[in-house]
């Protein structure tokens, strides 16, 4: 479910009034799009959804404490949010062996609206991701999933890593490049075999 800007306006301008009702709305408008980004960045189902559950939790003591005055999108400030939180848990766990985004603890991210070809081809396109992302950058995985997993606009990404519209264009350029040559290198490996 997405809403226009007004809605989130008002959402937004809503919550910064503790009221509880519009942070479950956005709560459910939101849970699903940053529980992806998280996964994609951490690659644990149950990593992922303490780390969201973290955003949410976070994100209320700013109400609470009524530090949301200079944002003015609440996507941005989730996902900004977000980005904190994975960073904090990869510098308390550095040491700690990660887990692949394969395998079993593949997860299901298709929309039942959809027709079972375009299912299909969703899933095809998941599973390259997912065996892919991890080689590259941290950066361009990051734009990757904000923009083609999440389908943010670029002014969102742009907000959300405090970057210029053309910066943030350039930066995925470059990661869209570099998942090419990963993907160009496979095929030229499996024609060789």
């Amino acid at each position: 479910m997405k809403i226009g800007k007004v809605e989130e306006k008002l959402l937004l301008y809503k919550i910064k009034k503790n009221d509880k009702e519009a942070f479950v709305k956005a709560y459910d408008l939101y849970v699903d799009q940053l529980y992806r980004f998280i996964y994609f960045k951490v690659g644990s189902r149950e990593e992922a959804e303490d780390l969201c559950s973290a955003v949410f939790l976070k994100t209320w003591n700013y109400i609470l404490e009524n530090s949301l005055r200079d944002h003015k999108t609440l996507k941005a400030l989730l996902y900004k949010i977000s980005r904190n939180i994975i960073i904090d848990h990869y510098r308390k766990n550095k040491d700690r062996e990660t887990i692949s985004l394969d395998g079993d603890n593949a997860i299901e991210i298709i929309d039942e609206k959809q027709s079972a070809v375009r299912g299909m081809e969703l899933k095809a396109d998941l599973l390259v991701l997912e065996t892919k992302l991890p080689e590259l950058k941290d950066e361009y995985r990051e734009v990757i999933i904000l923009r083609f997993v999440n389908e943010l606009s670029i002014k969102e990404i742009a907000e959300i890593l405090e970057k210029s519209k053309g910066n943030t264009r350039v930066l995925i350029f470059r990661a869209l490049k570099a998942l090419k040559e990963l993907l160009e290198g496979d095929e030229k490996i499996n024609s060789n075999i």
